[in-house]
């Protein structure tokens, strides 16, 4: 058996598959998040280990017979540890905007687009730490290592500090062509190399269980933690995206565009993402929103509804898109626009809007900021020819419907498509323990296929068209 663990913003979910990769059970654990002031978020690292300890023993399997443990979590959040590796504050997380300015000064700075391939992202780790040299310069004094969400797991659980190469890639430290840290770029926000976790490959053995807390979890002692992945490459592990062909689209807490691709495509001017994959040899472009299925989150308590009953309100049909509009804005954005104060917001309703009609147009903004990622892939010379759709979103037949008339691409949702990030750090595990390449990982059942009405694509072209003038 091997053991996948998700760190994501909204909680904690492990996955046990077995030999032949079948999922046996999944357990989970939720989390909060802070918002001390407007665009901050916030989460304490200590909680990540209780929710993951609560995740494990959600699981009514015993583990004693896990032979690999595979990690994936939240990308570009900032663990600082002091000298004795104590957390010296909260957790800077992937959606928080305070570093807007630090991001703007970076990114002139020509040399992290020539050395990452990616513009400096706000949420990115880098301007995080030149935020805190600037506000709080006598923590930033005492850190002596940096680390990514997932890794802090890792040290808890092995005693190692490493991360892998498709995390490393979206700190802005981080060389994807050559698979390593860049001395100039840390050089430039003051930091070092000895400040880094070492690197390993997704698939590679990064440590090993320490046998206390293989007694606490009921795990084998020594048994190998896989380096693992961000949580978007690890997803498309997950559902077997390891090079041209079928992309992924994400619907959990943010969205995402996920095209892997043989070599490094990097198109900064597009707001591309362009990392590592988890493999040797792989890497991939992403196109990224960061609210996804936050946005119905949100407008689910606004409405005091649950979402699924919002959802049935609906229907199924996809139809043309609706009067009103919305900007799925909530926190700001990355792909295309890189405006952290970027702000959602509802237009064209009337004294006769409804309920029903502004979820509908939730779906729907979400489905056309999706799909202005994917024309960026396209113009970065990526692309996909379908998406395989994963995360809690996935369920919606509707919002799938949708996806497939605003990307113009068939939209598959496997059976299973919630397992995602950490199902693809489980088969991780399994080959870091076993040596197997990425040719065991078979592709996904497919449960339903959402392909595109030509009747109707003209009507969602215009739609994100109109969108795109009343936003400028």
């Amino acid at each position: 058996m091997y053991l996948g663990i998700d760190l994501g913003t909204s909680g904690v979910k492990v996955v046990l598959i077995d030999e032949a990769q079948a999922v046996l059970e999944t357990g989970h654990a939720t989390l909060g998040v802070q918002t001390p002031r407007p665009g901050w978020s916030e989460q304490t690292p200590q909680d990540w280990i209780d929710a993951t300890r609560a995740a494990i023993a959600d699981l009514n399997q015993p583990l004693d017979k896990v032979a690999g443990i595979g990690l994936s979590g939240q990308m570009h959040g900032a663990v600082c540890l002091d000298a004795s590796d104590n957390v010296l504050r909260p957790a800077i997380l992937w959606n928080d905007g305070r570093a807007a300015d630090e991001a703007i000064a970076l990114d002139a700075d020509p040399r992290f687009h020539d050395i990452t391939g990616n513009l400096v992202f706000a949420g990115f780790t880098a301007p995080k730490l030149v935020w805190m040299q600037q506000h709080e310069p006598d923590l930033f004094a005492r850190i002596r290592r940096v680390l990514l969400p997932k890794d802090y797991l890792r040290l808890w659980l092995t005693g190692e500090a490493i991360s892998d190469m498709s995390d490393a890639s979206g700190t802005s430290w981080f060389s994807p062509a050559e698979r390593d840290w860049s001395d100039d770029l840390l050089a430039a926000t003051g930091m070092d190399r000895s400040m880094m976790p070492a690197l390993a490959e997704g698939s590679e053995v990064a440590g090993h269980l320490r046998s206390d807390i293989a007694a606490e979890l009921g795990l084998p002692a020594g048994i190998p933690v896989a380096g693992g992945a961000g949580d978007n490459a690890a997803t498309a592990i997950g559902a077997g995206i390891t090079g041209p062909g079928p992309g992924l689209v994400s619907l959990g807490t943010s969205g995402v565009i996920f095209a892997a691709t043989d070599r490094f495509l990097p198109a900064p001017e597009t707001a591309i993402h362009a990392f590592c994959h988890a493999l040797p040899g792989q890497w991939h472009q992403m196109g990224v929103i960061l609210s996804a299925a936050g946005c119905l989150e949100w407008w689910s308590g606004i409405c005091g509804r649950p979402a699924p009953d919002l959802l049935a309100e609906l229907g199924t049909d996809v139809g043309q898109p609706g009067r009103i509009a919305f900007w799925p804005y909530l926190s700001g954005e990355r792909t295309p626009l890189n405006n952290p104060a970027q702000r959602a917001g509802f237009t064209g309703m009337s004294g006769r809007s409804d309920r029903a009609q502004m979820t509908r147009a939730v779906l729907e903004g979400v489905a056309l900021a999706l799909a202005e990622n994917m024309a960026a892939l396209t113009a970065a010379g990526g692309g996909a020819d379908s998406l395989i759709a994963m995360g809690g979103g996935a369920r919606s037949d509707l919002w799938l419907g949708m996806l497939a008339q605003a990307t113009g691409v068939p939209v598959l949702r496997p059976a299973g498509a919630e397992t995602g990030a950490g199902f693809g750090a489980a088969r991780l595990a399994l080959m870091a323990a076993t040596g197997a390449g990425s040719d065991a990982m078979t592709p996904p059942d497919i449960a339903a296929r959402f392909d595109p009405d030509p009747a109707l694509l003209s009507g969602w072209s215009e739609a994100l068209e109109r969108l795109q003038e009343q936003r400028a």
